[in-house]
């Protein structure tokens, strides 16, 4: 293993003489401001706080919500904002469950194959229940000279700026030759939307605001566009005055308040059910308003100005601490796009995912899985914080796991295991979701131990063993149990009754993925060396997982996907999803399991076979990841640069999948985890990197963290 790692060192990595070098970050990040020139559905632009997003079109405001409904819609989200239908016919949990006999004992499992008629309708409820509210439409009200309302295409769409430097919108366009500039912006602490409008258009009345409140659309998506059953849910006034009014939205038990203040005379009415419009009455050209969106009912007013200095006093905190990284100088045709998609997936990630919980995989921009967090996707949402010297942005969700770990320590013991297993598709209280994939995952299971991990690497100290431990430890004590012996080879095995990182499997039939064997082995291992910290024994149970589990399963000297899959690389189907057989180095540091040649051999016929037009965002950086540990800088930015469709990054920096995946932020996460491995780990020599030495890659960087 050291000679491995000494080889490594001399092995396609890139010196850097100009070794954290300080870093012009304003010129950097405004190198790639969004620039839109027209009503472009994957274009749209988003401000935030990470606890709460609101996404825009060209107007500046979410104007035409059904027009975008197909692209990145324009949504208005929180992580206060979740609903549930109620529950008439009263099914139970209990009768989402089904028994599995596997290694020798029953087992339970919240899956989606229902046994009659209602097991299919508790599955669906608890599936669509809860789910995260689109919380209202705020956009204008255009009208012509004549007074008739303006549809899209009366607008000109000049130019629209979103400027990642000081998170602002500017957006300009004309209507009738009538020029009109909206500033959008979003306060760093509260949930609010401040805008200012610079138009003549406003002292003729030709300018107006809407507020219009969706019902939930109950479907896997939801973009905020479903005007349907508006019986089924009450709004009203609640105030109103001369220069501010407070609307109250009731869906069920739930409810929440849009609060606006202005800065000159207006009046606010109820258009229709659900529909509030907001009309200024002023003599000049400039007029301003903001939208506090709370789940209480609002009394403080709030300012444009103000707002704008709060905004910008955190952004430029944020693009001022942390890590920096900068291409300029490089001659490869790939490294402006490269630094483009760094830079806007700081600022997507900053605005839809730095908050308490772990976030869905659409972020606070629109529904997908009924707006739950996916917890294997949290390690592709929030390493990359830590690794970039944020890591207090990763803590603000950890403590998530501390408020449902009630719920994980039931699951372990509903199936016959010690300690805590954490849940695949969950929500804010941490219950499961069935479903018939998501259940068999295991992979989130050592997530928690990877980021406490972190954490302790940057802050080693007594206060931090002791907020984390006994997380740390429950997580461990599940995986010391859930191993399976097999007595005839004297080995402990993962499985049978689990779906591994990549979903082509039968849990009935699937043992021993690599991947997951290398990260059992590797936590486990890192639960023993917090014991140690805490001067605590080695744990026997662990110590006896760690002995005894089983090698990797190889064939023809590569690492197959899993044990119980022989032909890994022949069956169609199993070349195809995630190549998790590369996350066992690469997203895992180099251990005594890998061994260094039969990996290199497994990436290459990766690399050579693979379906990568069947494959997802965060496949690319894994890839990336793989290749840097193996001292293959060159396939490394060939693997994050691949021209494959789930590899798209869109004007507005959102990673495109599909017509029904059209953001993903976990390829966000992966792409910023990858750059700062590629610059800061423990098996990388100081002062270099693992970006090629061809001559075509200047690098500075500052302030990455290292990467186990």
């Amino acid at each position: 293993m050291k000679k491995q790692l000494m080889l490594l060192g001399f092995l396609g990595l890139t010196y850097l003489s100009s070794y954290a070098q300080k870093i012009n970050r304003k010129a950097v990040v405004e190198r790639h401001i969004v620039s839109v020139a027209s009503f472009d559905t994957l274009a749209s632009l988003s401000v935030g706080n990470g606890r709460f997003a609101f996404t825009v079109d060209a107007t500046g405001l979410q104007s035409f919500p059904a027009y975008y409904s197909n692209g990145v819609p324009l949504g208005t989200q929180s992580v206060w904002g979740w609903h549930s239908f109620p529950n008439k016919e009263n099914v139970k949990f209990e009768e989402t469950l089904k028994e599995y006999s596997l290694n020798g004992r029953k087992v339970t499992y919240s899956v989606q194959g229902a046994k009659n008629a209602k097991s299919k309708e508790a599955i669906n409820y608890y599936r669509e229940n809860p789910h995260r509210l689109q919380l209202g439409n705020l956009g204008f009200i255009f009208k012509k000279k004549d007074g008739s309302i303006v549809n899209i295409k009366d607008i000109i769409v000049q130019n629209q700026q979103l400027n990642p430097f000081t998170g602002q919108i500017k957006s300009q366009f004309s209507l009738e030759g009538q020029p009109v500039t909206v500033l959008t912006i979003c306060d760093p602490q509260k949930d609010v939307v401040a805008v200012k409008v610079q138009s003549e258009l406003l002292k003729r009345g030709q300018i107006q605001v809407f507020l219009k409140f969706p019902f939930p659309s109950n479907q896997f998506l939801d973009s905020g566009t479903n005007y349907k059953n508006p019986e089924q849910h009450q709004s009203s006034i609640l105030m109103k005055q001369a220069q501010s009014a407070i609307v109250q939205h009731q869906l069920d038990k739930y409810q929440y308040f849009v609060r606006f203040d202005w800065n000159q005379n207006g009046t606010i009415i109820q258009n229709k059910p659900h529909e509030y419009i907001l009309t200024p009455q002023i003599e000049g050209n400039t007029w301003e308003f903001t939208a506090n969106f709370s789940e209480k009912n609002p009394a403080q007013a709030s300012s444009f100005s103000a707002t704008t200095q709060r905004n910008l006093v955190s952004w430029q905190n944020f693009w001022n601490t942390g890590a920096a990284i900068d291409f300029e100088g490089s001659t490869d045709s790939r490294a402006k796009e490269l630094e483009r998609r760094i830079i806007l997936s700081q600022y997507l990630t900053k605005i839809q995912c730095a908050n308490e919980q772990p976030p869905q995989e659409t972020g606070l921009t629109y529904n997908s899985w009924y707006g739950k967090p996916h917890l294997e996707m949290h390690w592709w949402h929030g390493i990359h914080f830590a690794l970039w010297g944020r890591v207090e942005i990763l803590e603000k969700s950890l403590d998530w796991y501390t408020k449902v770990y009630p719920n994980a320590v039931k699951i372990a013991q509903r199936q016959g295991y010690e300690g805590a297993r954490w849940q695949k598709m969950t929500d804010p209280a941490g219950e499961e979701s069935p479903s018939s994939v998501g259940a068999f995952l295991i992979w989130q299971q050592p997530h928690f131990i990877y980021f406490a991990e972190l954490v302790r690497r940057q802050k080693p100290t007594k206060a931090t063993l002791q907020k984390y431990s006994k997380l740390v430890f429950a997580t461990a004590d599940f995986m010391a149990s859930y191993p399976h012996w097999d007595a005839e080879n004297k080995r402990y095995i993962l499985g049978k009754g689990l779906i591994p990182a990549q979903e082509r499997f039968n849990p009935e039939e699937t043992f021993n993925p690599t991947y997951e064997l290398v990260y059992w082995h590797w936590a486990l291992q890192v639960a023993q060396d917090w014991r140690k910290a805490m001067g605590l024994k080695p744990n026997e149970k662990y110590e006896k997982i760690l002995k005894n589990l089983s090698k990797l399963p190889v064939q023809e000297g590569v690492y197959l996907a899993t044990e119980s899959a022989q032909d890994s690389y022949t069956n169609p189907k199993f070349l195809t999803d995630h190549p998790s057989v590369l996350g066992a180095l690469g997203m895992l540091p180099p251990t005594s399991l890998v061994d260094m040649p039969t990996m290199q051999r497994t990436f290459d016929k990766v690399w050579d076979i693979w379906q990568w037009h069947d494959t997802w965002g965060w496949d690319f950086p894994m890839v990336a990841m793989t290749a840097a540990r193996l001292g293959k800088p060159e396939k490394a930015i060939d693997g994050l640069m691949m021209n494959i469709r789930t590899n798209t990054y869109l004007p507005n920096g959102h990673n495109f999948q599909d017509e029904r995946l059209r953001l993903y932020l976990p390829g966000n996460g992966g792409l910023l985890a990858t750059i700062a491995m590629m610059c800061s780990r423990d098996d990388l020599p100081k002062g270099k990197t693992s970006f090629p030495t061809n001559g075509q890659w200047k690098v500075k960087w500052e302030g990455f963290k290292k990467m186990p």
